[in-house]
Order: C-alpha cells, then sequence, then structure tokens
C-alpha cells in the first residue's frame, strides 16, 4: 500500500511543478494546490498506513495509530484552502485590472 501511495506522490508532484512552470497564472495555482494535496500524501504516508486501530491508547490497546500526523495533515489542509482562496482572489483581480493571465505579460516591459 505504501508503494502506491508513493508513486501516486510522485505523479502528484509531477504534474505540480510542470502546472507550475507554466506561463498561465490559473495553472500556476492549481499547481501549487496539487502540490500541497501530494505533502498531504507525503506526510500520511510517513506515518506509516494503519487500519482498524484507534488513535487513543486505553489501558487494553495493543495497537493504537500516531493521531499527530493526521492534526498535521488537517492544520494543512485549513492553511492551503486559505492561501488557495486568496491566490484565486489575487488572480481575479489582476485579471480584471490587466485583462491577461499571461506571467510573461503581467511581468511588464523591460524598461517600465
Amino acid at each position: 500500500m505504501e508503494l502506491m501511495m508513493s508513486i501516486a506522490v510522485g505523479i502528484l508532484f509531477m504534474v505540480g511543478v510542470y502546472l507550475i512552470l507554466t506561463r498561465s497564472l490559473l495553472r500556476i495555482i492549481l499547481g501549487t494546490s496539487l502540490l500541497t494535496h501530494a505533502v498531504h500524501l507525503l506526510l500520511l504516508t510517513m506515518a506509516r498506513l494503519k487500519k482498524g486501530a484507534p488513535p487513543l491508547l486505553g489501558e487494553h490497546a495493543s495497537a493504537y495509530t500516531d493521531p499527530v500526523p493526521a492534526a498535521l495533515i488537517l492544520t494543512s489542509i485549513v492553511i492551503s484552502f486559505g492561501v488557495t482562496s486568496f491566490f484565486f482572489v489575487l488572480a481575479y483581480k489582476a485579471y480584471q485590472k490587466l485583462k491577461t493571465d499571461d506571467m510573461e505579460q503581467l511581468r511588464g516591459d523591460e524598461g517600465e
């Protein structure tokens, strides 16, 4: 199971980096979103995938799941949602003002 998750993480990183290297601002935002999802899966994979074990230790618990990676992932999901929504609003305002989402045109002329 960890091998399939590692392959999925690699594919998400590959697609995310490809989208970040394009010229469209919306693709760059989607690429950063994919990279954050890849990091979430990476954290989940590094914590070892366990099935059927509760995240609490009782008196007679033989196995348990570590709750720290889940808490980190949930915190990261909330932060990435806020950052992505901020990027979308920023891109929308830039498109309204400049009428383009091409990064080369957003950069402007060399003389300015």
